[in-house]
């Protein structure tokens, strides 16, 4: 039976028969892959608990019929371990799992940038960005951003997302695709304060420094813009974003 080995992150799984599970995992070189893991139900299975949502894996496969076989599993990263014992952290990982299962519709087909924002993202939440600890809210809606936008639904920041004119404008509007001018902004427009505007730039380029002094009320609006943002392009609303805490 033909094999391969990539590494990946673990999105989901459900459960199979008695003592197996199917693992959805979105992997670097294979983009998201569904295989059947068999007997990790079982307290004996040598590598069940490596294959929790989060984690980051080194996996060989056996290639299937219609779903290919686990058949070794290594913990590169137990990214999931840390959020199982933090609500805040586990529904924010929760979130990126489902986006990331989402934006990456089709199977065995590579995707290498969602699978690095995903690995990236995970680390960040756990460990912290390379300016520090940021709130798990913040590296959310980054990583939100930064994978709709590798998806080809970046929000327009420079100019009238709708008639083009440069320049920052006073509107926001999720179903337009960004920024809008008063002449194009659709009824129900957001009309964010001008510091909410430059917090979404620093969010889109993975600018931490630019993000130590921001205040509460301005992350509060750009988190609410972004989870509006997302819902419309992902066309329906995120089971897990709801579940986390905002202050």
């Amino acid at each position: 039976m033909p094999t391969y080995r990539d590494e990946a992150v673990v999105l989901r799984t459900h459960k199979l028969g008695e003592a197996d599970r199917i693992i959805t995992l979105l992997s670097r070189t294979h983009g998201k892959v569904r295989a059947v893991a068999r007997g990790v139900r079982r307290t004996s299975s040598k590598f069940g608990g490596r294959l929790e949502p989060c984690n980051h894996v080194d996996v060989q496969f056996a290639v299937g019929r219609s779903l290919d076989i686990v058949t070794q599993v290594e913990c590169l990263h137990p990214y999931g371990d840390p959020l199982t014992r933090d609500y805040v952290l586990y529904t924010t990982g929760e979130t990126m799992l489902e986006v990331a299962d989402r934006l990456v519709a089709v199977e065995n087909e590579p995707s290498l940038q969602q699978y690095r924002l995903l690995v990236g993202a995970l680390r960040v939440l756990g460990q912290g960005t390379s300016d520090g600890p940021r709130p798990a809210t913040m590296v959310l809606d980054s990583y939100l951003l930064r994978s709709l936008a590798v998806a080809g639904y970046a929000p327009v920041l420079d100019s009238c997302a709708k008639c083009g004119v440069m320049g920052q404008q006073e509107w926001f509007s999720p179903s337009i695709g960004g920024m809008v001018c008063s002449g194009c902004r659709p009824p129900g427009s957001a009309r964010p304060e001008p510091e909410s505007w430059q917090f979404l730039g620093a969010l889109m380029s993975g600018d931490w420094p630019a993000t130590r002094t921001l205040g509460e009320g301005t992350q509060r609006e750009v988190s609410g813009l972004i989870a509006a943002f997302s819902s419309w392009h992902l066309e329906h609303q995120l089971r897990s974003l709801p579940l986390i805490p905002r202050g």
